[in-house]
């Protein structure tokens, strides 16, 4: 029946060549590339969970008093927003599950694609004829980060609340345009008007994920047109050497999907992440509580609290806010030089003109790998001052203290990392040349007779 169907369809179609090329596609076998089917499965997880979410959620800050199952909260004024997400989080069956499975999804997606582009950096992937598609990688991280922070504020809760003002001052800082973009944005002057939410629902539900599949689309298509890069090893500049599609990394694929899903519905099920019951409904007169915002917005907490607070005044008009260098121009300067990239290793001579389909091993490339880990550590420690409020309220240690510390360790550390980093690298390449390298042993060597001699002046 399968050979008659298949038989059928390309006399009507000729698809038979076609799909005979697809399924012998072959796969590098490198445990690294399954880092990108990672983000992509946790993407499916994201679209198939939010579709359930949408059911019940709605976008609304109408006022009303809380009657769910949560008794702490019953006769609570809030949004009609937040009393959705409770009502899902108390009443939905399977509804808690869902929601915090969601949450991690979107946490474990963005971990998934910074590894990847890490990757992509230390072996250089992104080299000709691979450019687009490194920009394009870039551009998904950009828009998943967006996705996650518009995620969380569609709660309406005290979190949220925080990080929408946050946002809104961000906003405001940028010069010249910051007044009418925030105004633009929010309808009106902070917390916005009524339309706020269901702009913000329409952004997080249809546009950006629509963005994000698009270019995931471009991005498969890509790698499939120019086909994946691999280590030397593995194969050569012309040949792919690996798994074919068909059945052996369609299996495995498979395999990994049910892998991913199972542990994101565990942790869902199992770790509690963003109890919005404690932390209650927002209101503008509220400031602070006990939670922390996602992991992926903590760099951009930590450059706002590092910064110090500058402002540029001519004429008595306030041009540039102090919100703006750490909000605005430090995520600004990141992206930045992440797009720019390809063209600047380049003109730094870390990188040649030639097409690659080869890795390179971070150790074959020294300056390149310690260019790269120096700024993964500078972005890190504005991460770290970001994502230590805990350790901030528990130790005996200043806050000022503190912040002057995170300060001094993101100006100085990445210029150690760097030469620390390059120096091990240039070791490892030179071992890779010369492995009895600053050994003193006797090297024995068997002859054609039978007998053994020893060739003192081969030690190297």
């Amino acid at each position: 029946m399968i050979r008659r169907t298949v038989a059928a369809l390309d006399e009507r179609l000729g698809a038979a060549h076609p799909l005979k090329r697809t399924l012998r596609y072959v796969f590098p076998d490198h445990w690294t590339f399954m880092l990108g089917e990672i983000a992509m499965y946790c993407f499916a997880i994201l679209v198939i969970t939010g579709i359930f979410l949408t059911f019940w959620y709605v976008p609304s800050d109408a006022e009303l008093h809380y009657a769910g199952s949560y008794v702490p909260l019953q006769g609570t004024s809030m949004s009609e927003s937040f009393a959705s997400v409770m009502h899902i989080s108390f009443d939905v069956p399977a509804g808690l599950l869902i929601r915090q499975t969601h949450h991690w999804a979107a946490d474990v997606f963005i971990v998934a694609i910074v590894l990847h582009l890490v990757r992509i950096l230390l072996t250089g992937a992104y080299r000709k004829p691979r450019e687009l598609n490194y920009w394009i990688g870039v551009t998904m991280l950009g828009l998943a980060i967006l996705e996650g922070f518009l995620g969380y504020s569609l709660v309406d809760d005290l979190l949220s609340g925080m990080g929408l003002a946050i946002a809104y001052a961000v906003a405001m800082s940028i010069p010249f345009v910051g007044g009418q973009f925030a105004f633009l944005v929010w309808n009106g002057e902070f917390p916005g008007t009524s339309s706020l939410l269901p702009r913000l629902e329409i952004l997080h539900v249809f546009l950006i994920p629509m963005a994000i599949a698009t270019l995931l689309a471009l991005h498969l298509a890509q790698i499939v047109r120019q086909h994946h890069t691999q280590f030397p090893s593995e194969g050569s500049e012309r040949v792919v050497r690996g798994t074919p599609a068909w059945p052996g990394y369609a299996l495995r694929s498979i395999g990994l999907f049910l892998v991913v899903a199972g542990v994101l519905f565990l942790l869902g099920g199992l770790v509690q992440i963003n109890p919005i019951w404690e932390w209650g409904p927002y209101a503008p007169y509220l400031s602070t509580n006990g939670a922390q915002p996602d992991w992926y917005v903590g760099w951009l907490i930590g450059a706002l609290r590092l910064m110090p607070p500058l402002e540029i005044v001519i004429g008595g008009y306030t041009v540039v806010p102090s919100p703006f260098w750490g909000g605005a121009l430090f995520p600004g300067i990141v992206f930045g030089l992440l797009y720019a990239w390809p063209p600047l290793a380049r003109r730094l001579r870390l990188d040649d003109r030639r097409e690659h389909n080869l890795l390179d091993r971070p150790r074959d490339n020294p300056r390149r790998t310690a260019l790269v880990v120096g700024f993964l550590v500078w972005v890190f420690t504005v991460f770290a001052a970001g994502a230590t409020d805990r350790f901030y309220f528990r130790s005996f240690i200043s806050y000022e203290g503190q912040v002057w510390f995170f300060r001094a360790f993101a100006l100085l550390v990445p210029f150690l990392v760097y030469f620390v980093t390059k120096r091990i690298c240039e070791e490892l390449r030179a071992r890779d040349t010369r492995p009895l390298r600053g050994w003193g042993g006797t090297v024995i060597q068997r002859d054609s007779s039978g007998g053994f001699q020893d060739l003192r002046q081969h030690k190297r």
